[in-house]
């Protein structure tokens, strides 16, 4: 289903404006991939230890990390937001055959994505109930991709074996500027119950996405449609048609244990998102614009090392190669009948049920963490280390210019300060260094193509 607006209703008296969530929507997805395209963490506390500490919840976001944490954490409203930096940018080798032979040459100079610093806001509220439950309330930003090139050009053959010439066009694609924007905001109200030693949590999950991309009219050619309809009819629904929405819905579910006095473990399940597909660009997203979220699954483990000083490693694992759209590798379109290779299945073109994608595998990410609260002091020290592999496969780097997830460290510190009536204001840092990767131009074997990219950001967060 398309929708361009969203609907009015009266503000409810938790403060999740629809005017709220439209707005994050638009700001906070925009950020660009860090572990993927989901963020190295959810929450100020989180973040600050590059995302571990689930098995030892501290604010009520932290049930967007496992749904068992509210029944732990008492009665608490969380506000943040963080200002987040992503520098991307791409370059190429020089072609032997610039454009000639089929070839789809992608002329660079070190072109550098625009647009580097977005807003993310999180609501987090949880309350407690009598005998050992809790509901919680939350609203937040997760993940993302978005790039804006200015620059660049292509050189290829414009129509195939006709009488034009070898052209060189600008835009990275040679149709002008080029980008994408996927925004992702989640709404959640979970359930938690404490039995014994053990923590439980579930929540409906609710997800809104909006996605725009501009400047790949040039792969025409290579869509389902124009294939189905012989060559002869151009589609309407790869490029440049402006922002559209999709709503899902999916399941969170966590356990967390207190196995002893100083250890806790935690293992928490998201499901995949079903979402609406994206009509506007069916003709893109493999399954006639399919792009669902893909499922989630952590484990975690929390040590009190000292009465001042606790330590956390965690495991997340996101299924991005369950995903179409995401997963299947871009060498899937020379199967198209239309993309001049011999190929005789419809299906594999761009937006076909088994359509040519982004190439990418899951991400696993390991992240360690603690907090150290000095002795008679307001004060609260966090830090953390998160590493996974990038999931950008070589031979698909060129379609990735769109989305350069090559980001694998994440370096983090935080600090948190309680006030004479114990409001919490907190802050959080991350550092993610330089990573480049690079691969053959899909289109061109005789060129190489870059992507780089660092990040950093900075979240506050108020806590009452």
């Amino acid at each position: 289903m398309r929708a361009h607006t969203l609907p009015h209703r009266r503000t409810p008296s938790t403060g999740f404006t629809l005017s709220a969530i439209a707005a994050a929507l638009l700001s906070s997805g925009s950020a660009m991939a860090t572990n993927g395209y989901f963020t190295h963490g959810i929450g100020t506390h989180n973040k600050a230890q590059a995302g571990s500490g689930t098995a030892s919840p501290e604010q009520a976001i932290d049930a967007a990390n496992n749904a068992a944490a509210g029944v732990l954490v008492g009665d608490r409203l969380d506000l943040g937001l963080a200002i987040f930096s992503p520098k991307r940018s791409y370059n190429t080798t020089d072609s032997q055959i610039n454009g000639q032979f089929g070839a789809f040459t992608v002329n660079a100079d070190n072109v550098e994505s625009g647009s580097e610093y977005f807003a993310i806001p999180y609501i987090g509220k949880s309350w407690a109930l009598e005998n050992d439950r809790a509901i919680t309330a939350l609203f937040y930003g997760r993940g993302g991709m978005n790039t804006d090139y200015n620059g660049g050009s292509a050189t290829f053959d414009p129509d195939g074996p006709g009488p034009a010439p070898v052209m060189t066009l600008p835009g990275t694609f040679g149709a002008g500027a080029t980008g994408v924007n996927l925004s992702q905001a989640f709404i959640e109200l979970g359930y938690s119950w404490k039995s014994g030693d053990f923590a439980f949590g579930i929540a409906p999950v609710i997800a809104i996405q909006a996605f725009e991309i501009e400047g790949v009219g040039t792969f025409a050619g290579f869509t389902r449609s124009f294939a189905a309809s012989g060559g002869t009819q151009f589609p309407q629904n790869l490029s440049n048609n402006g922002v559209e929405y999709s709503v899902g819905y999916g399941l969170k579910a966590g356990v967390i244990w207190d196995a002893t006095d100083n250890l806790n473990f935690a293992l928490s399940y998201h499901s995949r998102m079903e979402m609406e597909e994206f009509d506007d660009y069916s003709d893109l997203f493999a399954q006639q614009g399919m792009f669902d979220i893909p499922a989630v699954t952590r484990v975690g483990m929390s040590w009190q090392a000292t009465p001042r000083l606790k330590l956390h490693f965690d495991v997340e694992h996101a299924q991005y190669g369950e995903i179409d759209s995401i997963a299947d590798p871009l060498s899937l379109v020379f199967n198209c009948p239309t993309a001049g290779a011999g190929g005789t299945n419809i299906e594999n073109c761009f937006g076909g049920n088994n359509g040519a994608g982004f190439g990418w595998s899951d991400v696993t990410t390991y992240k360690v963490g603690g907090s150290f609260s000095p002795e008679d002091s307001r004060f609260t020290y966090r830090f953390g280390y998160n590493y996974s592999e990038q999931p950008i496969e070589q031979q698909d780097v060129v379609v990735n210019i769109l989305a350069p997830a090559t980001i694998e460290q994440h370096f983090t510190f935080g600090i948190s300060r309680k006030t004479k009536n114990d409001n919490e204001l907190s802050l959080a840092v991350m550092y993610a260094p330089e990573k480049t990767i690079s691969g053959p131009n899909t289109f061109d074997p005789t060129q190489f193509v870059e992507l780089t990219m660092d990040q950093w950001e900075l979240e506050f967060s108020w806590s009452w």
